[in-house]
């Protein structure tokens, strides 16, 4: 345990697995009160009760990053439990892989679907815990992508790479804006870290996963500890002069 984010308490969106599980158990080991907010309300339930055996303090509550009003009300069931919040960690996002020449319907149901999360969803939640932040002075982390910069070697995923360059532009624009409140805004881009998120397309795709680890100087695809700790740096002090940038945790992909 140590005390780099004591006294803060933090939000991580989509805490229920993978990144998400991975931040919010290294935030609460680092002493921070950790809310998580996930649409499948019985894994952020899970999570939080881990933080709890491990002697820290987290609570959950179910959310669609989508809904508007819902994020509204989540902002207020948190600081009624908690207090303000002083750390967003948007992470909550969906992928699905539609070939833009597959069936016509599917396509435009997936490309919303997945800005709607992606996209909507870091502006709700984010305006919806707006004024808390503003209160705490506080800091905002996104996760991004290599896709927010790239189009990696997985097929069809147009509306990710859209999404994930959308999460940098925003994330940009909010620490331009956000800075005279005293907030910072950061993002994290992960390079391939094994999530239930993308364990289907990884089982299916052992060739492309290969493609991506050959083009990974580490030679190895990342776990969720490894976002953690450039998590707790952009949530801590010890970045306090660091905002509208992205950290890189890609195992060097974008270097080659």
């Amino acid at each position: 345990m140590g005390n780099l984010l004591q006294d803060h308490i933090a939000v991580v969106t989509g805490g229920g697995s993978g990144i998400g599980e991975g931040i919010a158990i290294g935030y609460a080991e680092q002493g921070a009160s950790v809310a998580i907010l996930d649409v499948n309300e019985e894994a952020g339930s899970h999570v939080a009760k881990i933080i709890s055996m491990k002697g820290g303090n987290a609570i959950s509550l179910g959310l669609d990053v989508t809904d508007k009003e819902s994020c509204d009300g989540a902002a207020g069931k948190v600081r009624e439990q908690l207090g303000a919040v002083s750390i967003l960690v948007n992470n909550a996002g969906i992928n699905r892989r539609t070939p833009i020449t597959g069936d016509k319907a599917t396509v435009a149901k997936d490309w919303d679907d997945i800005l709607e999360v992606n996209i909507k969803g870091v502006f709700n939640v984010t305006h919806a815990f707006l004024p808390q932040l503003m209160q705490s002075k506080g800091r905002v982390i996104n996760i991004g992508s290599i896709q927010s910069f790239v189009h990696v070697a997985w097929p069809n995923s147009a509306a990710y790479t859209t999404s994930k360059h959308g999460v940098l532009g925003l994330t940009r624009a909010f620490a331009a804006e956000l800075g005279r409140y005293g907030i910072r805004v950061n993002a994290i881009g992960p390079g391939l870290i094994e999530t239930p998120l993308n364990k289907s397309a990884r089982d299916a795709n052992p060739g492309m996963v290969k493609q991506v680890l050959d083009h990974t100087p580490l030679g190895r695809p990342g776990a969720p500890v490894d976002i953690a700790g450039p998590a707790i740096f952009l949530a801590s002090d010890l970045s306090a002069y660091v905002t509208g940038g992205i950290i890189m945790a890609d195992g060097g992909f974008r270097t080659i």
